[in-house]
């Protein structure tokens, strides 16, 4: 590994302007590191997500995606899904999707749209009963929840200045792992608001959250009537996103900027 220099990208994804929307990171790998430099990595960029990409031998997708949190490597990532699809569609203008195979979610799909581009996730339907003690560090308790195993919790508010006004006890949620707390409620500028907690995976709170929002296009299609609706998730950041349930699929709009275009170099 000594010497390796390692294409890298800043992203603000889900933004339409710099220092908005989700951070990410983005690398071009020529092969796989070992987790533990892949976590390190992460350690070192501090932010939400960094995503590595490498070109794919198989005729499954264009390129393989794993992403890392600065603590550990998770199952699905949405801003840093757009981020990677941004970076291989600005380097290419020929190009109109790109395809990129992942561990545990299947093969994700980026394409562009008429603003910005739009991307392909899991619909995520959660739909259990909560258990009282995850929600003790929401204080408010919201006025309805639910949990599903795979790690997310929704809870209903029921204005976007309770959803504002939330100062959760991050120590408390984070004794649940790395389970989503995804707070959500009508909106008054878009549909829907929401703000995402996930202290158990080193994210106290994510700025703008794709896999949060692939369940929160099967929450809100429900509830609203319809499978097509804006959203806008009220970190301090901030971020808007256009939410459409197709089948099995929450397709995600945004737009994303390129912030630092460089290399991460590693030595020793």
């Amino acid at each position: 590994m000594s010497g390796q220099s390692i294409p890298y990208w800043h992203v603000d994804a889900f933004a339409s302007r710099t220092f908005g929307g989700n951070q990410a990171a983005v690398m071009l790998l020529k092969q796989w590191l070992p987790d533990a430099v892949l976590q390190s990595i992460a350690a070192e960029n501090m932010f939400a997500e960094t995503a590595f990409i490498l070109a794919d031998g198989s005729d499954e997708a264009d390129y393989e995606l794993r992403w890392f949190t600065p603590e550990l490597e998770v199952v699905l990532c949405g801003h840093a899904t757009l981020a990677s699809g941004h970076v291989i569609l600005s380097r290419d203008a020929s190009r109109d999707l790109v395809s990129f195979r992942t561990r545990k979610a299947g093969v994700l799909e980026v394409r562009r749209a008429a603003s910005g581009y739009e991307l392909a996730l899991p619909a995520i339907e959660v739909s259990g009963e909560t258990d009282p003690d995850l929600l003790r560090g929401l204080d408010p308790a919201p006025a309805e929840s639910l949990h599903d195993p795979r790690g997310y919790v929704i809870g209903l508010y029921p204005d976007e200045a309770a959803v504002r006004s939330l100062a959760p006890e991050m120590e408390l949620l984070a004794r649940h792992g790395d389970t989503m707390f995804i707070c959500t409620a009508p909106g008054e500028a878009t549909d829907i608001v929401s703000r995402v907690f996930v202290p158990g995976a080193g994210i106290p709170e994510d700025s703008v959250t794709g896999s949060a929002h692939a369940a929160l296009t099967v929450f809100w299609a429900d509830r609203l009537g319809r499978n097509k609706f804006t959203a806008h998730q009220a970190s301090a950041r901030g971020g808007d996103i256009t939410c459409r349930l197709d089948s099995d699929r929450a397709i995600l709009g945004g737009e994303c900027v390129s912030v630092v275009e460089g290399n991460f170099y590693l030595t020793g």
